[in-house]
């Protein structure tokens, strides 16, 4: 549990810029959104500097000459004075069992970092079982609206992951999310959910707070913790489920619309893309039948325990993707945006002196 004082420098930095506090404000003050806070990490990278560096006013006036259209410096002094608010909100948050990690604490999740390098949300509020986001797992998702023969055996597939000691990763959303998350919690197994909106209603939900309680179960979301349901949030949050897990089954998805359809698709087009399996049926969704053209593997009901859990035990964990080091002299350039490199908030506090780049081309427009 996290409160104002146990925040790390970085954390309340990253919170004060880019943090919505479930407020409108009134001055029009826009936190920053993932692409500028991209920027500004680059920025501080060149400066030998860490988020938490901003905190101190003499560094920002320093820093203001370096800044441009992107990143104006009187919003940005404007985002650093929101500590009043910030305290306020911490401790609104800590009362309701609420966590809080930014991207260069150490309990943030290497996998998100690793897979999803500068889409990584910049922040993730908690409840539950950290360690989990260290486990892996099996993503399982699909539609809300289902029949109760999917819902069966998503419970079955949900049931066997406890058995064999996988965590179930979902988005705690009706239908298919909450059917794999509830059966595993109730067979004693483990679940992370990855929620859109209400993160703090949502963990009071009496199956949820129960399994928090036992440490069955972690919920975190990249929003705050009072977002009300908004369908780019739904759609944003997908790539963070996928990026969790060590493979993932589609029980049911619409075809060509919807979240589930978006986030299998997204998947299947990433560079490490985790394997992907579909349900398939006497009467396969066509849906389902889509991202099997698209490159997904068809599941037979029949072959669940061979494919999903034989494989699980073969697969190589994400953490264990190949890095390149770099000398602390290679610093990037603002110039090029297609060529970055971790910045330092993205590392270790004992780690500055080693930087590690990563060589990826970003759509900053998505």
């Amino acid at each position: 549990m996290s409160d104002f004082n146990s925040l790390s420098a970085d954390t309340q930095a990253v919170l004060l810029l880019c943090a919505q506090f479930g407020v409108k404000n009134q001055d029009n003050l826009k936190s920053l959104t993932l692409k500028e806070y991209n920027l500004l990490t680059q920025l501080l990278q060149q400066q030998q500097l860490r988020p938490g560096d901003l905190l101190n006013r003499d560094l920002i006036h320093g820093l203001n000459s370096h800044l441009n259209a992107n990143l104006d410096p009187e919003r940005i002094q404007a985002l650093l004075n929101r500590g009043a608010l910030l305290a306020l909100k911490v401790e609104e948050w800590t009362n309701q069992g609420l966590w809080i990690l930014s991207r260069g604490d150490d309990d943030y999740p290497q996998r998100l970092k690793l897979k999803l390098r500068y889409q990584a949300p910049p922040l993730l509020y908690g409840i539950g079982n950290l360690e989990l986001l260290k486990s892996g797992g099996l993503a399982i998702v699909g539609s809300r609206n289902i029949e109760q023969e999917e819902v069966d055996y998503t419970a079955h597939v949900g049931q066997l992951c406890s058995k064999y000691g996988i965590t179930i990763v979902s988005g705690g959303a009706k239908g298919v999310d909450q059917a794999a998350m509830l059966s595993a919690i109730e067979a004693e197994g483990t679940s992370i959910g990855v929620v859109a909106n209400d993160l703090a209603k949502f963990a009071t939900t009496k199956h949820y707070r129960d399994a928090i309680r036992e440490n069955q179960l972690v919920l975190i979301s990249p929003y705050d913790p009072q977002a009300r349901f908004q369908v780019g949030n739904a759609m944003g949050r997908n790539k963070l489920i996928y990026a969790l897990a060590d493979q993932a089954l589609v029980v049911c998805a619409a075809y060509q619309s919807g979240g589930t359809w978006a986030g299998a698709v997204e998947e299947l087009k990433r560079e490490q893309a985790c394997p992907l399996w579909v349900r398939v049926s006497e009467a396969t969704p066509l849906g389902n039948q889509g991202l099997l053209d698209l490159g997904a593997k068809p599941l037979l009901a029949e072959d669940i325990s061979q494919c999903l859990f034989a494989s699980a035990q073969d697969s190589q964990p994400i953490a264990h993707i190949p890095i390149e080091k770099v000398e602390t002299t290679s610093l990037p350039s603002l110039s090029n945006i297609n060529d970055r490199n971790y910045p330092l908030e993205d590392q270790g506090q004992d780690q500055v002196a080693e930087k590690v780049t990563v060589q990826l081309s970003l759509n900053f427009s998505n």
